[in-house]
């Protein structure tokens, strides 16, 4: 292995391997990264970044000449921070330590981040899976639809979101500020690279069948759902924005069409009944959008999320006094509907009006005073939310 104190210069190169009880396979994967690294004369290290092993993996990495750092917190994202946290190269490679991944054909990585890349991701799809490798629902539903979903939400161009084999330059890891602990934490790496504008490539990468033969650590749908999950939760455009605008448009346009009278399409009929959900649509919509902002500017204040300039520029138009002055003429224009309509019922001496002509003027009467009550809240909670922080 290549000298890797302080007085042998900057490592270019330290790879990274997440280690939970993989005694069955860590000197295989531990000899395939030295292979590279010897055949391509690199000044790199072998980190391995134990999250508390009991089978004696410890013990054999370290025989090897391999760098044990432990992690006490439990969990791939947690071990893989532990261990790149301690890496003391330049580029970093990142392998499952089970032998799924053949380490001594990295050097493709390496080469991609000398040409400039931040992040070079595996493709397992382009690069061939083994039979047995992976589970079917793993291939063919799990991940392709969790990695198209990421490429719509983020406009990332990676075909294959949850391969372990990875290689990245020290300074794109420390301006990511990663934060999951997961397996989740493979789709906040492509997901953060993308946001923030870093050059990102694909290699082809084989999956053979893992070498142990103790059970995978991965759950399938608790695992899934946490991908999913993460995966929403930092897309506030399409976990809130865009259903809102499309419960806002649709409710808008159903409440139109049935405010002068009943509604007659394709021999279905459609009433005051459909007004008041068409009404519950809007108001609901309206929420979702205010979400939306919340979430960005909570998200992107405490660092999940990259600064949005755009979003800045727009959220500068939105100030607390334009959003005051619009709640309030909204909530004024339903408080005059609603007063009407009492003047209404008082030239009927308070007595039985026909609902079918009320409701159509109580139903868009309270809508507008509820989204203007909420737009005046919601401007002052966006206000608090805006201030500068220390």
């Amino acid at each position: 292995m290549q000298p890797s104190d302080a007085a042998a210069g900057e490592l270019e190169v330290s790879y990274v391997l997440p280690c939970l009880d993989e005694a069955e396979t860590i000197a295989i994967c531990i000899a395939k990264a030295q292979r590279t690294i010897d055949d391509h004369s690199l000044r790199a290290e072998i980190v391995i970044a134990d999250n508390g092993s009991t089978d004696g993996s410890q013990a054999i990495a370290t025989s090897l000449g391999a760098r044990v750092v432990t992690v006490p917190s439990l969990g791939y994202g947690a071990a893989l921070q532990g261990g790149v946290a301690a890496a003391r190269g330049r580029f970093i490679v990142m392998a499952d330590a089970d032998d799924s991944y053949d380490l001594s054909d990295t050097f493709r990585f390496i080469e991609k981040l000398r040409e400039g890349f931040d992040l070079i991701i595996g493709n397992r799809f382009r690069g061939g899976i083994a039979n047995g490798a992976m589970p079917p629902l793993h291939r063919y539903l799990g991940n392709p639809v969790l990695s198209g979903i990421g490429r719509l939400f983020f406009r990332s161009g990676i075909g294959d979101f949850h391969c372990g084999l990875r290689a990245f330059t020290r300074s794109a890891f420390d301006r990511m500020q990663l934060r999951t602990t997961g397996m989740e934490f493979a789709s906040e790496m492509i997901v953060k690279a993308t946001l923030l504008g870093m050059r990102i490539g694909e290699v082809p990468a084989t999956l053979s069948v893992a070498g142990r033969t103790r059970p995978p650590h991965l759950r399938s749908w608790r695992d899934g759902w946490r991908h999913l999950r993460f995966l929403l939760l930092y897309s506030p455009r399409w976990l809130f924005l865009y259903p809102g605008i499309a419960m806002m448009v649709a409710g808008f346009v159903t409440g139109a069409a049935i405010l002068r009278g009943a509604t007659i399409i394709r021999e279905l009929g459609l009433d005051v009944d459909t007004l008041l959900y068409a009404a519950a649509a809007m108001m609901l919509g309206y929420q979702a959008i205010l979400f939306a902002f919340f979430t960005k500017i909570f998200a992107v204040g405490a660092g999940l999320l990259p600064h949005d300039e755009r979003f800045t520029r727009f959220g500068r138009l939105l100030s607390l006094e334009t959003g005051l002055a619009a709640g309030l003429a909204l909530a004024l224009a339903g408080l005059g509907g609603s007063i009407y309509a009492v003047d209404i019922w008082r030239r009927a001496a308070f007595g039985p009006l026909s609902p079918y002509e009320m409701m159509r003027l109580v139903i868009p009467s309270v809508t507008a005073m509820t989204i203007g009550v909420e737009t005046i809240l919601a401007s002052f909670f966006l206000s608090v939310l805006a201030l500068d922080r220390r």
